[in-house]
């Protein structure tokens, strides 16, 4: 597989500035959805280059500042917990996935945007477009992306550790695991806490 077929298509359409665009978050129970979103030269080797998910953190962090050098352009936004709370979470991804793709300083012409939705009930992708189901695993630029999503949203996770250490947010992320639910028991929502994935919760 041609991790590069994408680009390549949206090159041949005549798009001079093609980015690639991922988010990080969208499952946790606490914690803001991060997105990031990366123009790499066509064709720029990156080694080891792949969807985040399949990667270990060691690998990932490895290929963090990598991704950055070796990037024309590249932007990381988030939206925060208590706007995911305000919204839903399908309209958070988009907002900061649009948001990434407005940080960039080079002007995309179109993006390569991971999954198959490109609109929620309060945000869209609004640059010209195109959705790639698994995209992470087909498209470098989506990949590079999901990378730097992944490690930005890991990374203020740890930060938030340190302000509340009781829930061992170094150890799972945000994400649901046993622990977790196990500390939310114990000591009920903290102010990164998405209180709407938080309502079916055993008490």
């Amino acid at each position: 597989m041609d991790l590069w077929q994408y680009e390549k298509e949206a090159a041949a359409e005549g798009y001079a500035a093609v980015c690639g665009c991922d988010e990080a978050g969208a499952g946790p129970l606490a914690g803001p959805v991060y997105a990031a979103a990366v123009i790499l030269p066509l064709g720029e080797d990156i080694p080891g280059l792949d969807d985040s998910k399949k990667l270990t953190e060691k690998r990932r962090e490895a290929l963090f500042p990598v991704i950055q050098e070796r990037a024309l352009d590249w932007s990381a936004a988030f939206v925060s917990a208590e706007e995911i709370d305000k919204t839903d979470i399908l309209s958070a991804r988009m907002r900061a996935m649009q948001l990434a793709i407005d940080g960039l300083s080079r002007k995309p012409d179109f993006a390569l945007v991971d999954g198959n939705r490109d609109h929620g009930r309060s945000a869209a992708i609004t640059i010209s477009h195109r959705c790639i189901v698994k995209g992470d695993s087909l498209s470098a630029s989506i990949a590079a992306a999901s990378i730097l999503a992944k490690v930005r949203r890991d990374h203020f996770m740890v930060e938030m550790a340190a302000k509340y250490p009781e829930y061992r947010f170094d150890r799972h992320k945000g994400y649901g695991t046993k622990l977790h639910y196990a500390l939310l028991r114990e000591y009920g929502p903290c102010p990164i806490h998405r209180r709407t994935f938080l309502k079916g919760m055993a008490p």
